[in-house]
């Protein structure tokens, strides 16, 4: 397991480790010829020189440098250029947001993508997640439960599922989640450490 994903772990959001992929040194795009409309007035292109592309692959710089607050802060004109219709833009944000424990302001940004995007089971996972972590048992359940309908195969969304149940004293379901996040990845050392825990309560 990477780092990035054992960080995941300690935030109990596996999903994440797709969020932001390998980046690679950037060259500045050429500013904008022409930043006006037919009438002169400025684009949305004319906040800055660099289009939504190129303002996220930064923002995935300044994540990887732990900068969390440039980062948003690209992603947020990224968003503005793309007229708030773009799944992925709006699920950066919302992860960002929830690391720095704005979890009510992730909420709203990860219920914008997945209105987009209906069938992320990352998504899901993220706000199951959330509700997890306000104590809103019955909200996280299911959108583990819709997560797994997407994609069975995913052994992070078991382990999640699985702290849920544990948060819900359903130790013995637990169990059974952690050995289907088993099942799928033998190897996953987490999943059997909740089991040892649980079994020696």
């Amino acid at each position: 397991m990477t780092v990035f994903q054992l960080l995941m772990l300690g935030a109990s959001a596996f999903f994440a480790y797709k969020i932001y992929q390998h980046v690679q040194t950037l060259q500045d795009p050429e500013p904008k010829a022409d930043n006006q409309d037919g009438e002169g007035h400025r684009s949305a292109e004319a906040f800055s020189m660099f289009d939504p592309e190129s303002l996220i692959q930064k923002a995935d710089i300044a994540f990887e440098e732990k900068d969390f607050e440039k980062a948003l802060a690209l992603l947020n004109e990224a968003n503005a250029k793309q007229n708030n219709n773009n799944s992925d833009t709006l699920f950066k944000i919302a992860y960002i947001l929830q690391q720095a424990g704005d979890n009510d302001e992730a909420l709203k940004y990860y219920k914008e993508a997945l209105e987009l995007d209906k069938d992320n089971e990352f998504i899901h996972n993220a706000m199951a997640s959330i509700y997890r972590s306000n104590g809103e048992f019955i909200s996280a359940k299911m959108h583990l439960t819709a997560s797994l309908e997407i994609d069975d195969s995913n052994p992070v969304t078991y382990y999640n599922y699985g702290n849920l149940l544990v948060d819900m004293q359903k130790n013995d379901e637990a169990i059974e989640m952690y050995e289907k996040a088993l099942l799928i990845d033998p190897e996953f050392s987490e999943a059997k450490e909740e089991i040892e825990k649980l079994k020696e309560a």
